[in-house]
């Protein structure tokens, strides 16, 4: 297990560096930040790759090929959620590194370039603008998002500036789809479905389409002593029911609904409530199922609305695409795993991923590394075993060699 070994070490140093004492917190730009990003460049260095951190933050290993002209990408992010666990993002990062040091170690010359990239940011905790890193690689980098400020009122024009970056330098970053080979990323599955199947890894089909919501529901006050159950206008009761009509609407495979905020503003413990704000976020691997479900809750809310005689206003926050993963990247993945004696288990992803980023760019491969402890993540209990770890990097050797034209066993 010399690179399970390895890995699980490398994030344990990483995860050294945070924002607090108590837990790992390592959000864009920051002190923290900045010093994982030098880590990383000495162990890319050390590993043979020609490295660099270029004007979003984004640290690149370039394995340049003497005979070819196309790039495989090898990425995911190294920013983190407020007390995070130590492999979400930088898994797939140490994996790939990994597996480049691997092959310089060999000697093997690939018959294209290899890049394993650290994205900057994508969680978006900071400027609560995700994808950062990769959106500006992709060349989607929003000019807009420069406007965006974090809590202390700095911009994120004026940190990037300050980092050495401006609009002009960003836009350079971006490759041309003509350029790239396919985009691979090893990430923690942050969920069950691997623990329960008892699989170390899976091949993922799809990167789940969301759309969000805010919902308003608006009644009318009244004494909690005093007000008759059938003549009140409860704002609180018609939430409650919105929860349970999402739960009902999205409980069947490849569907999945949340209401994940819920608050009663000016609530107080003996008064009938006049107003509730709650979320709404709906996901499914295919756009038309995700679209029908949120139709059908939003016909729901509206029947709520009349029967109990409240307001009830939605405003859509977001909505993104499914994005497929190649078939033939899903194969290549899934006979290395089944070369690896383990059993290959496909499945879609419910989170977003930088993968999101190169859809329609080049093809893109995702392989899910199982989660422990229940498949928590983005917690201080998220873990992974050295054994999985291993297989992960070993799994992702495989299509490299495969697409360089020659399998090693």
């Amino acid at each position: 297990m010399k690179f399970g070994r390895r890995l699980i070490d490398m994030a344990d140093r990483l995860a050294e560096h945070s924002e607090t004492s108590d837990g790992l917190t390592c959000t864009y730009l920051t002190d923290a930040h900045r010093a994982v990003a030098a880590q990383l460049c000495d162990w890319m260095s050390a590993a043979g790759l020609q490295t660099h951190v270029d004007a979003v933050g984004n640290v690149v290993g370039r394995v340049p090929s003497r005979t070819g002209r196309k790039t495989l990408l090898l990425g995911s992010h190294y920013d983190t959620v407020r007390n995070a666990g130590r492999y979400d993002g930088r898994l797939g990062i140490l994996a790939a590194l990994l597996s480049a040091e691997e092959l310089h170690r060999a000697g093997e010359e690939l018959p294209f370039h290899l890049e394993v990239i650290a994205f900057s940011e994508e969680e978006g905790v900071r400027f609560s603008t995700p994808y950062i890193g990769s959106s500006a690689v992709a060349g989607r980098f929003a000019p807009a998002w420069l406007e965006r400020r974090d809590h202390a009122g700095d911009s994120l024009d004026e940190v990037l500036q300050e980092a050495g970056g401006n609009l002009e330098t960003i836009a350079a970053l971006a490759r041309r789809p003509e350029d790239l080979l396919a985009y691979l990323e090893v990430h923690i599955e942050q969920g069950p479905v691997l623990l329960e199947q008892n699989c170390p890894l899976g091949v993922v089909t799809s990167i789940a389409g969301a759309v969000r919501y805010t919902v308003t529901v608006s009644g009318t006050a009244g004494h909690a002593g005093t007000v008759p159950m059938h003549q009140r206008h409860d704002a609180a009761t018609a939430a409650a029911e919105i929860v349970l009509a999402v739960e009902q609407r999205c409980s069947m495979p490849g569907l999945v609904g949340t209401v994940g905020q819920l608050a009663v503003p000016a609530g107080a413990i003996n008064v009938i409530p006049a107003r509730c704000v709650l979320s709404l976020d709906i996901r499914a691997a295919e756009d038309t199922v995700r679209d029908a479900a949120a139709a059908d809750v939003l016909k729901r809310i509206k029947e709520i609305a009349q029967r109990r005689g409240v307001l009830i206003e939605t405003q859509e926050l977001m909505r993104t695409p499914a994005v497929p993963c190649a078939p033939a990247l899903q194969d290549l993945l899934s006979e290395s795993i089944a070369a690896c004696g383990a059993s290959p288990l496909r499945l879609v992803s419910g989170a977003g991923h930088d993968a999101v980023m190169f859809h329609g760019l080049t093809d893109i491969g995702m392989l899910f590394v199982r989660c422990g402890n229940g498949g928590i993540s983005h917690s201080p209990r998220e873990t992974v075993s050295a054994k999985d770890a291993d297989i992960a990097v070993r799994v992702l050797l495989e299509p490299i060699r495969k697409l360089a034209g020659r399998h090693v066993t």
